[in-house]
């Protein structure tokens, strides 16, 4: 047995042994030799107490202040106070019973000691309840006084059962053994790179003499912990371009030209650069292993609640479906031929001249002229770019729209002109069926309205003091003619209003064209992007306005069905699964329509001809599978996937069952890779096949969520990257703020007095709590629940330092009804959870949607799908008890329109404590990429080449992925060079041994699952 083999019982003893391994994890001689200190202590340093965490096992170096014997219980029972000092912050030791006779005799005024325990939190103190502790002067061992005087301290993680200076002792006891230590690292880069030998940085690390064998051991250490991951991850790589996969070329003429030819814009530049990676890898004959990190959407988006002219008026541009029609800017009309959600968007308003708006996102493309060069087409941001000359002017003007007949099929009792006389003398808004009408008819309204209260002017009129809405009926009768209307506010809600008509020269070209005064930053929101079936690619939207009009991830799947091949989409959730078919076949249009199987099984030839799955009738079955399937639609959608009918097929875990079966799966796609196993992952890879021989799909890993560049290279470091970075402009206007319920119980008073307000502005509140609370939850023993089950938890606790454990999570149904009788009683609050029936759920949100419900108390089941412009403010209870990047997605649900959103973060959790840094972080940055960085630091990398995502214990127990870039990247540069001149490592059999120690069972099948 190898020395670092041997198991620490046979060292330590079998009791020592037991504790480290059950409580620590550590089991043999080399676990506990790479157990590293977590910092050091220098003689006379002293630790600085007030910065101890809460809710942590610290050790301490400390003298006593003050010590003393109190009784409780009317005598019976009796506990020792010791206060500590260090010159920064004071802490309190408390002994009780039995306890305290031994530090009531040791724990005297002046000793110094070290101690050890869990720091909690008593009357508003920081507290350690009976800390193992050992004395540092003339009474306490020699061989510790000497330690201290003379050399730095190593201060080791460790547990409530076993202290530092134990786990000292311990690795006194296994030091002998590191020259037997193997070393990973070639001769040779340890020599380029200056780095200590392995035995003596095993030394130093445990042992230093100086902070600067500190820096050595460690810089060393690192390397190694680097240099074996990323030696493992680029043998993976390497494996994987061993592997049989089928070359998905591109296909000329199929469904992908089909698609790409009705998108209503170009990809970005990022998007084609990213589409050229993955196509280009599709190509190859091993298997794609990508990961997609970013917005995948396009732009050139209108936001849901902005307007498109329709035969019939405007139409919200939520509510575009394929097939409608609307009118283009020649005026004629065109058929709406793709409807592509974008999701949510920063958006922009542009101000013209008149003093109508429109919103767009950044990317969003207008026809515009300058009056010297020919008209062409920018974006938004281009136009942000230069929006005005250089003596101050505005550079751009907008094309006017050709005026067209309308008809809403609403009845026009009245004569127009005669309406637009009775409307002038009393103010009324004009009809809906007069201004969605004929232009003879809207040209007669106005007509009336101009004789009857209207001042003629050369080019037009005047109309003075017009109340509000009339004043809007007015301008819009104008400009949908051609015309040009100025409204300017006067008093008491009325406007001056002043109209022209274009002659009979301009009106034929369209009308007056407007200039961009401005562009301003709206917010964040939902937006949409349609395509419409016309030459130009144009289509009128808000106040007559001109505006011209992906899908890397479906292009790649369009790209592999041409190709002979199926594509599957994993997503993690029901609702994902179903948003994701949704869209794919929203934007597919008719593509997405399926043939007869007759039909299909004349035209099915081997894989790769390029015909199999819809080239030539350019179209393939996109199908949805997920486990609430009723048997029949389920039943088809598997006879759909074997027989090859479909060639998109989107589901939840319910695809990797061992029934589903593909008739050749080309591509596997998996959304939110965070939220899926590996076994998942590679269960629904296992299912490749081609001409009835095992084949592995290729496989697109995306994800929304901002990945630093080291953790992508450590935690996905088998994949290569591709990254969409073009995010727009602007920031979300979402306030956020820490509520400090406990500390500061006013300013949760103070929370849902703001709420009342906001609902009094005629906005509507979500209130988040981490759990349902019905009868069958059970709560811990001795705790109620709600609010006041916590303080009833913390009053029966049976020591000062339970009081800080963690009470029973704040609960939907109690806290729904506490709101409903207390602080927001009287307003419309509804409950929404996981466990309501589906149509109850459907029933809750759509009449929260609507308008009908003011406040909603749920759970995360928000957090996806739900999309509610007029919600303003989240409140989420509890904050403490999610995570980073879920906060940041519930944040997201508000300020989605146009008022701006805020966000309160409710906890209990003192101030200086690790939780309340976390949520103070979260209200303190928008950026997705800072805040993945803060998730990181607060729960550390995880095991990065196991299961484990959240830091239970760590295969790094020297190297953070988040501070150790360079040595990262460096590392991963100088393995994949070795790896790839020595593929089996035959001239490295320390680091194969290394990597051995490394890829236990559990990591070998994970690295084979890829």
């Amino acid at each position: 047995m190898a020395a670092l083999d041997e198991p620490l019982k046979n060292i330590l003893g079998g009791t020592t042994a037991k504790v480290l391994a059950e409580h620590l994890g550590l089991h043999t001689v080399g676990d506990l030799l790479h157990h590293y200190p977590r910092r050091y202590a220098e003689r006379g340093e002293l630790t600085r107490l007030a910065d101890l965490p809460l809710d942590e096992h610290v050790t301490v170096v400390a003298q006593v202040a003050d010590s003393r014997v109190l009784t409780f219980n009317a005598g019976r029972g009796q506990r020792l106070e010791v206060t500590l000092t260090d010159g920064s912050g004071r802490l309190q030791l408390v002994f009780f019973g039995k306890g305290i006779h031994k530090p009531q005799k040791e724990l005297l005024p002046g000793r110094r000691a070290m101690f050890a325990g869990k720091v909690s939190v008593f009357n508003r103190k920081l507290q350690l309840a009976h800390p193992e502790y050992q004395l540092l002067d003339g009474t306490a061992d020699s061989e510790a006084v000497d330690a201290f005087a003379h050399q730095l301290m190593p201060i080791y993680p460790a547990c409530q059962q076993m202290a530092s200076w134990k786990i000292a002792k311990a690795v006194d006891a296994v030091l002998p053994s590191a020259p037997d230590a193997v070393d990973p690292l070639p001769p040779a880069l340890r020599e380029d790179r200056a780095l200590l030998p392995l035995t003596e940085a095993l030394r130093t690390i445990h042992r230093p003499a100086s902070k600067a064998d500190i820096a050595a051991a460690r810089a060393r250490l690192k390397w190694d912990e680097a240099f074996v991951m990323q030696a493992a991850l680029a043998r993976r790589r390497l494996a994987d371009t061993q592997l049989p996969a089928v070359a998905r070329n591109a296909v000329k003429d199929g469904i992908l030209d089909a698609f790409d030819a009705k998108l209503p814009f170009t990809l970005t530049e990022g998007q084609q650069k990213v589409s050229r990676e993955i196509f280009d890898d599709l190509a190859t004959a091993h298997p794609m292993h990508r990961l997609l990190q970013g917005e995948v959407g396009s732009g050139k988006a209108q936001p849901l609640d902005a307007l498109v002219l329709t035969p019939r008026g405007f139409r919200p541009m939520g509510e575009m479906a394929v097939g409608m029609e609307v009118v283009v800017p020649s005026g004629e009309l065109a058929v709406v031929d793709g409807v592509f959600p974008q999701g949510e968007r920063e958006v922009w308003r542009l101000v013209l001249s008149d003093g109508s708006t429109v919103e767009c996102d950044d990317e969003h493309l207008w026809i515009v002229g300058d009056g010297v060069a020919p008209e062409r087409v920018l974006t938004t941001r281009e136009l942000r770019a230069g929006l005005r000359t250089a003596d101050g002017r505005p550079r751009w003007s907008i094309a006017p729209a050709v005026p067209v007949d309308l008809d809403g099929g609403e009845d026009r009792p009245l004569d127009p002109y005669e309406l637009g006389r009775v409307l002038a003398a009393d103010g009324r808004p004009v009809p809906d069926a007069y201004r969605n009408a004929p232009c003879k008819d809207r040209l007669a309204v106005l007509r009336g309205l101009m004789d009857a209260g209207g001042e003629r002017t050369a080019d037009g009129a005047e109309f003075r003091a017009v109340p509000a809405p009339l004043a809007g009926g007015l301008a819009w009768l104008v400009r949908s003619l051609g015309g040009r209307a100025q409204t300017d506010p006067v008093r008491d809600g009325a406007y001056d209003v002043s109209v022209a008509l274009p002659d009979e020269a301009s009106a034929g070209a369209g009308g007056f064209r407007r200039a961009i005064e401005a562009i301003e930053h709206v917010g964040r929101k939902p937006v949409q992007c349609i395509s419409v079936a016309h030459p130009d690619r144009a289509y009128v939207t808000d106040h007559f306005t001109v505006t011209h009009n992906t899908m890397v991830a479906l292009r790649a799947m369009l790209g592999v069905v041409d190709s002979g091949g199926q594509a599957a989409m994993l997503a993690p959730t029901e609702v994902l699964a179903q948003q994701h078919h949704r869209s794919i076949t929203e934007m597919m249009g008719e593509l997405a329509q399926c043939h007869s199987s007759a039909k299909r099984s004349e035209r099915r030839v081997v894989a790769g001809d390029g015909r199999a799955l819809g080239g030539a009738e350019q179209g393939t079955k996109v199908v949805l599978l997920t486990g609430s399937m009723g048997a029949a639609a389920r039943r088809q959608a598997l006879l759909d996937l074997v027989t090859g009918e479909a060639g998109i097929v989107v589901g939840t875990h319910a695809l990797i069952e061992e029934k589903v079966q593909f008739h050749d799966l080309g591509l596997v796609v998996v959304d939110e890779q965070h939220r899926f196993g590996v076994e998942q992952r590679d269960a629904l890879r296992g299912k490749g096949h081609a001409q009835r021989e095992k084949q592995t799909p290729h496989l697109l890993v995306m994800t929304a969520t901002p990945i630093p560049r080291t953790v992508a290279m450590t935690v996905f470091g088998d994949l290569d990257t591709s990254v969409l970075d073009q995010l727009p402009a602007g920031r979300s206007p979402i306030a956020s703020h820490v509520v400090p319920a406990k500390d500061k119980p006013h300013f949760l008073a103070r929370a849902w007095e703001r709420i009342r307000e906001e609902v009094a502005a005629g906005h509507q509140v979500y209130v988040v709590c981490p759990r349902i609370g019905d009868d069958e939850e059970k709560a811990p023993k001795g705790a109620k629940k709600g609010a006041a089950g916590a303080k009833g938890a913390a009053a029966k606790a049976s020591s000062p330092e339970d009081v800080a454990e963690k009470r029973p999570p704040l609960a939907v149904l109690d806290i729904a009804a506490q709101l409903g009788e207390g602080p927001l009683a009287g307003l419309r609050v509804a409950v929404l959870h996981g466990r309501m029936a589906p149509d109850d759920k459907d029933d809750v949100m759509r009449r929260f949607a609507a308008g009908e419900l003011d406040v909603l108390v749920a759970t995360t089941v928000i957090e996806v799908g739900v999309n509610v412009p007029n919600a303003t403010v989240m409140v989420i209870m509890d904050a403490d008890r999610f995570g980073v990047s879920q906060l940041h997605q519930l944040r997201g649900r508000v300020g989605r329109g146009s008022a701006p959103g805020l966000c309160l973060l409710v906890s209990e959790m003192p101030e200086g404590s690790p939780a309340r840094a976390r949520l103070a972080a979260v209200a303190g940055t928008l950026d997705g990429f800072e805040l993945s960085r803060v998730d990181l630091e607060q729960r550390r990398e995880g095991d990065v080449l196991g299961q484990a995502q959240s830091g239970v214990r760590s295969s790094l127990r020297m190297l953070t992925v988040i501070d150790d870039e360079e040595i990262i990247a460096a590392a991963r540069e100088e393995a994949t060079a070795l790896v790839a001149a020595d593929p089996g490592l035959t001239g490295y059999p320390e680091l194969r041994i290394a990597l051995s120690a490394l890829l236990d069972e559990e990591r070998e099948q994970y690295l084979d699952k890829g």
